[in-house]
C-alpha cells in the first residue's frame, strides 16, 4: 500500500472530525462516544457495500434513469442509512446527547468515519494511478457527506427533543431522507452526461454550504445561550 495515498486519504476526514471537535466549545461530546461513532461510520461501509452492490441488480436502467437509480436508492438512500443508522444504535439515546447541537456532531463524525474508509478506497486502490482524485475527493466528495451529516443531525435532534410520538417519527423520516436527497443530487450531478448538469455543481456545492452552515450556526448560537446562562445560575 503506498503510505503517501493512504495519508492523503485519511487527512481530510480527520481534519474536519478535528475542526468539527473544536468548534463544540460549550459542552463538548466525551471523546470516547465520538471515536466509537466515528469507527462505527467507518466499519458501516461493509453493510453498505453489500446493500448497494445488491440493489445494483436491480438497476434495469439506461441513461438518465441509470445515473439517478444509482445516485438516489443505491448511493444515497443506502449510505445515509447507514450513518444515521451508527448515531440511532450508539449517541441517541445517550445522556451525553443533551442539546441539539450534538446531533450534528455525532452525526457529522459517523459520517466522516464512512468517508475516511469510502477515500482510502477510492484514492489508495481503485485510483491510484490519477494524483488528482484524491484532491478532488479531499474538496468536494468527503467535505459533501460532512455537509450531509449536518442536514442528518440537525432533524435528528428535533426527533430527540421532539414534545410529541408523531413529530419525533416525522423528524426521523427527515433525517433519513433529507439528506439522501441531498446526496443522491450531488452523485446525480457528477454521473449523468447532460452538460448542464455540471454547470451547476459548483452553485449546488456553494448551497450544501451556505444552508448548512447555517444549520450549524443556529445550534451553536443556541448552545452557546445556554451555556452562559447555567454559568450564571451557578
Amino acid at each position: 500500500m503506498n503510505t503517501r495515498l493512504f495519508i492523503i486519504a485519511i487527512t481530510p476526514g480527520i481534519a474536519l472530525a478535528l475542526s468539527v471537535y473544536f468548534t463544540d466549545r460549550y459542552d463538548k461530546e466525551p471523546l470516547t462516544l465520538l471515536i466509537k461513532v466515528f469507527v462505527l461510520g467507518a466499519l458501516s461501509v461493509i453493510p453498505t457495500a453489500f446493500v448497494e452492490r445488491f440493489l445494483l441488480n436491480f438497476n434495469v436502467f439506461s441513461g438518465i434513469l441509470s445515473a439517478a437509480f444509482t445516485a438516489f436508492i443505491v448511493a444515497g438512500l443506502t449510505e445515509e442509512f447507514f450513518k444515521r443508522g451508527v448515531v440511532l444504535l450508539t449517541a441517541f439515546k445517550s445522556r451525553a446527547f443533551d442539546e441539539k447541537l450534538d446531533g450534528i456532531v455525532y452525526a457529522i463524525f459517523s459520517a466522516l468515519g464512512f468517508a475516511t474508509i469510502e477515500n482510502i478506497m477510492y484514492v489508495v486502490f481503485r485510483f491510484s494511478t490519477n494524483p488528482h482524485i484524491g484532491l478532488y475527493r479531499g474538496i468536494f466528495s468527503v467535505p459533501a457527506h460532512m455537509l450531509f451529516a449536518v442536514t442528518m443531525g440537525y432533524y435528528l435532534s428535533l426527533a430527540k427533543f421532539a414534545q410529541s410520538e408523531k413529530e419525533r417519527k416525522k423528524y426521523l423520516k427527515k433525517s433519513w431522507f433529507v439528506p439522501a436527497i441531498l446526496h443522491g443530487i450531488f452523485n446525480f450531478i457528477l454521473m449523468t452526461d447532460i452538460s448542464i448538469a455540471f454547470i451547476i455543481f459548483v452553485p449546488y456545492v456553494i448551497y450544501l454550504w451556505v444552508t448548512n452552515l447555517r444549520k450549524l450556526n443556529e445550534y451553536y448560537i443556541e448552545s452557546k445561550i445556554t451555556y452562559r446562562r447555567n454559568m450564571r445560575l451557578e
